[in-house]
């Protein structure tokens, strides 16, 4: 029975136990408003009856769902009143344990990640004590949670993964079971262990899937699993798995989280080359409250607005103060410094990368800091050095199931290798990164690949402009009319025009075999 269907006289009539029950199922609905009003019925009950602790337990949760809605105010407010019922309770009784998470949470979100630590480590100590499996699974989340923020990232994770075990063994409320998995994915995904937020979000995904009414969590489920299947490369089931996201999130009244699957359409968008589609997510995502960096600096990179990117950029860095927020923003930076010419600014910028990957040694922090290293080597005029760098983030985001990233790495260790005189290598390089972005989908990277690997010896045309080279070389990289269209900015009828002009000119008519015609020609390098 939902609360907006309950007459005030059936509710009058409802238990303490009943209303909480009520409260619950409103949650799990997404009728967060219709919780709060059941639990503030069931509160009042308890104190009728003289059950202080009982009483104080929903004041907690009152408090916990407003702190969690930005209701700060109202939140603060409902704490002070279980802190004041349990005045004369003792210490170590679970409320009390409850009552130790929200001054946890502000510690962490402080900075004070060794107090919170502590804190939320007696808090799990009461509730091993009473028995309460929520309270330890909480209390736990929140110990790793601060123990990978502070650098004890091996540390951390096995207290993230403990706090899971009891979630997957059905022994915590669905209520709790929701913020653990949300909790410990994004501190995972915060920390670039892409392995666990792997994990955890499938298993997540199962959970929701077999709740088919609930609308908590569900929205956050599909925003984690929006951006592992981005970071997959399955970027159209990302987008609609974004979409789905900001629909049931919306539903959910949670603005904040929509930005964030705005975000993840955004992204997606961007890497297929869907400039407009793109702007637009980036903006819904920025009116959401969600930071749109350093994704909206890296479309102003790919529309040529390279002084745009850099400022935004710039700006961002400087309002950001947390090492793994900067972490998220340092690559574009480099990416986008180096696009400018400030080869130092970009070396200072990968520098301070590799100090966070050293201080945080994920493996995905470790790649995107080799990746960023090798970018400056190559451009400083030191392939040798680059090669190295290159080849182990490339490794590493192959490890990872991260194709796109993987020929980004590709791309730039066959221009390394092309520096060092090494043509074959170069060669085979950069046609496997070319086969991977066609295969992807990624316009904008293949455009870029096919000018960054313009230079090499003279080569028999065929009588082709420098316009039908260029379609030349991406329809034989596997792309579509359609994507060669948006990598090369061109309507996609004079891309078929193109095609055609091309198919005379060789004396070919398939695309089959103009693509072999471009290798045998080493039109394709």
């Amino acid at each position: 029975m939902m609360w907006r269907d309950a007459s005030a006289e059936v509710v009058s009539r409802l238990d303490g136990e009943d209303l909480e029950q009520l409260a619950t199922t409103a949650y799990l609905a997404g009728r967060v408003t219709d919780a709060l009003g059941a639990l503030q019925r069931a509160q009042q009950f308890h104190a009728r009856q003289g059950d202080r602790r009982r009483a104080a337990r929903n004041a907690f949760w009152l408090g916990f769902l407003l702190l969690n809605r930005g209701e700060l105010a109202q939140g603060s407010g409902w704490l002070a009143r279980a802190r004041r019922l349990l005045e004369h309770e003792p210490p170590d009784c679970p409320e009390q344990g409850y009552l130790l998470l929200p001054a946890a949470l502000e510690q962490l979100e402080t900075g004070e990640g060794a107090a919170a630590q502590l804190t939320a480590a007696r808090a799990a100590g009461i509730g091993r004590q009473a028995g309460e499996a929520d309270l330890v699974a909480l209390a736990t989340f929140i110990q790793g949670a601060a123990a990978v923020t502070g650098g004890a990232v091996a540390g951390g994770l096995a207290l993230l993964d403990e706090a899971m075990v009891s979630v997957v063994a059905g022994e915590v409320s669905p209520q709790v079971a929701g913020w653990v998995y949300c909790g410990v994915i994004d501190v995972c995904q915060e920390v670039a262990e892409l392995r666990r937020a792997r994990e955890w979000t499938q298993a997540l995904t199962a959970w929701c899937d077999a709740r088919p009414g609930m609308v908590a969590f569900t929205g956050q489920c599909l925003v984690h699993r929006a951006e592992l299947l981005r970071l997959g490369g399955s970027w159209a089931e990302a987008v609609e798995a974004a979409r789905r996201a900001a629909e049931r999130l919306a539903e959910a009244d949670d603005e904040q989280a929509v930005g964030g699957a705005c975000y993840q359409q955004a992204e997606a968008h961007r890497v297929l080359g869907e400039l407009e589609a793109a702007e637009d997510a980036y903006r819904r995502a920025g009116s959401r409250g969600r930071e749109p960096q350093p994704g909206l600096a890296l479309l102003r990179l790919a529309q040529g607005r390279t002084g745009a990117a850099e400022a935004a950029l710039r700006r961002a860095l400087t309002e950001t103060g947390d090492p793994l927020a900067r972490a998220r923003l340092l690559p574009a930076a480099v990416e986008t410094l180096l696009a400018a010419g400030d080869t130092g600014a970009a070396s200072e910028a990968a520098a301070e990368l590799a100090g966070i990957a050293a201080a945080y040694p994920t493996q995905a922090l470790r790649a995107a800091a080799g990746h960023a290293q090798g970018a400056v080597l190559l451009a400083a005029g030191d392939p040798g050095a680059a090669v190295t760098a290159l080849r182990a983030a490339w490794r590493a985001w192959w490890e990872l199931e991260a194709p796109y990233e993987a020929a980004r790495a590709r791309m730039l260790l066959g221009l390394a290798c092309r520096a060092l005189g090494d043509e074959d290598a170069a060669a085979m390089e950069l046609d496997d990164a070319r086969a991977v972005l066609a295969r992807l989908g990624a316009a904008p990277d293949l455009a870029r690949l096919e000018r960054l690997a313009g230079a090499g010896p003279a080569v028999e045309t065929g009588g082709l402009t420098g316009r039908e080279l260029e379609v030349l070389r991406l329809v034989a990289a596997g792309a579509t009319n359609h994507a060669i269209a948006s990598a090369l900015h061109l309507a996609e009828k004079t891309v078929h025009r193109h095609v055609s002009n091309i198919y005379a000119k060789l004396g070919v008519s398939s695309r089959a075999a103009a693509t072999a015609y471009a290798y045998r020609h080493h039109l394709v390098r």
